[in-house]
């Protein structure tokens, strides 16, 4: 597997595969946090309180990208009583591959 990232990074084709999906993650300095919120919303759809509480982020930087990702349609919001719940979008489940190598390059 790490040969293969090592290849994809290598020869371009990680970036240009999912150019969004890599610019999300790996070219943005709080690419580590966006990776945790959605491997956390990926076992189970949370809030951003759940989510700050669990990941021990502040809230207001859970929302940054909670907003941030859903603008790319890798999650959704739905509203529940006056809480939003973030869930993984199809989009996210059509690209959880490309993620999970992107992600193993992050770390």
């Amino acid at each position: 597997m790490i040969n293969l990232i090592s290849n994809n990074i290598q020869n371009g084709t990680l970036y240009s595969e999912n150019k969004e999906l890599y610019s999300l993650i790996i070219l943005r300095p709080g690419g580590k946090n966006t990776v945790r919120i959605i491997d956390e919303i990926l076992v189970k759809p949370r809030n951003a309180n759940q989510l700050a509480r669990i990941l021990n982020l502040d809230y207001k930087t859970v929302k940054y990208h909670l907003n941030i990702i859903c603008s790319h349609r890798y999650i959704i919001k739905e509203k529940f009583g006056c809480n939003y719940s973030y869930f993984p979008s199809e989009k996210l489940y059509k690209n959880l591959e490309k993620y999970m190598i992107i992600k193993e390059h992050l770390e």
